[in-house]
């Protein structure tokens, strides 16, 4: 039983996918760490990561926090996240963990978190009850931040235009073609900043605009483009109406690479609240 105002098709949007997830979706760059800590002013005890997929914006924290709790109601994903815990060994147990659970039930006790973070998620959460929670659980001067990057990431135009243009094929035939139960619902992005504001939970809320560079491959932006959740859900639907178009922006996008190595821009929005 999932608690109210959660959708079961949201958390199984994540199924079967997790490891392809993990391997071409951008780790959150360290400028978030040093974002969120200067707003805080003071020493990170609690962060909880909420909606931490496969850890990619939880371990950042490793080095900056005392204790670092994500949370994950999908077990693939989760599982992903506790695996690379384990390889990790004794350099971070203790530190990390990872919890199943929802965004607005988090397992902490009132005003004792720190930091909440939201990498990519928090369009998969009900924003109200979510805040609230949020509201619940952070101590005095704690810092909410929800943060995403846009889509597609920065290389060439003709590219970027094929990528948007698949992944908005892809969601038009999702929404034809999945069953209504398993439509997963998200909550528009352009609105995170004046829900965190309409909460009431927080004294002061801002958005910032970074981005950050990382190197890629032909293989890793095709790859980005396929971990898409509307491309993976046909893919789990056997549906195979966009296989000419998925080769034709592989094409594409080998064309471009030549097999080489090149720098693209992850450009980041932050959404930020202060309790």
């Amino acid at each position: 039983m999932i608690p109210e105002g959660n959708l079961q098709s949201n958390v199984d949007r994540f199924n079967g996918f997790a490891d392809n997830y993990d391997q071409h979706r951008p780790e959150a760059p360290s400028l978030v760490v040093e974002i969120i800590s200067r707003y805080l002013d003071r020493n990170v005890e609690l962060v909880a990561d909420i909606g931490c997929g496969t850890g990619l914006s939880t371990f950042i924290w490793k080095d900056s926090a005392q204790r670092i709790v994500g949370i994950e109601p999908n077990p693939d994903m989760r599982g992903i996240a506790q695996r690379k815990l384990e390889r990790a060994g004794t350099t971070m147990a203790g530190a990390i963990s990872f919890e199943s659970g929802f965004s607005n039930n988090l397992p902490f006790e009132d005003s004792t978190v720190d930091v909440i973070t939201c990498s990519q998620s928090f369009h998969w959460m009900d924003p109200e009850s979510t805040l609230q929670e949020a509201g619940r659980v952070l101590a005095q001067g704690g810092v909410f931040a929800a943060f995403d990057c846009d889509w597609p990431p920065v290389l060439q135009w003709q590219i970027e235009q094929a990528y948007t243009e698949l992944i908005t094929k892809a969601d038009a035939t999702l929404e034809q073609e999945a069953p209504v139960e398993q439509r997963a619902h998200k909550w528009s992005k352009d609105q995170h900043l004046a829900n965190l504001h309409r909460s009431g939970q927080f004294r002061y809320t801002r958005e910032i605009v970074f981005h950050n560079r990382e190197q890629c491959d032909a293989a890793r932006y095709t790859g980005l483009a396929l971990s898409q959740g509307g491309i993976q859900s046909l893919f789990k639907l056997g549906n195979r109406t966009l296989d000419d178009d998925i080769a034709r922006f592989v094409k594409l996008v080998e064309n471009h690479f030549e097999g080489r190595t090149l720098d693209i821009l992850f450009s980041y929005r932050m959404r930020l609240g202060i309790k």
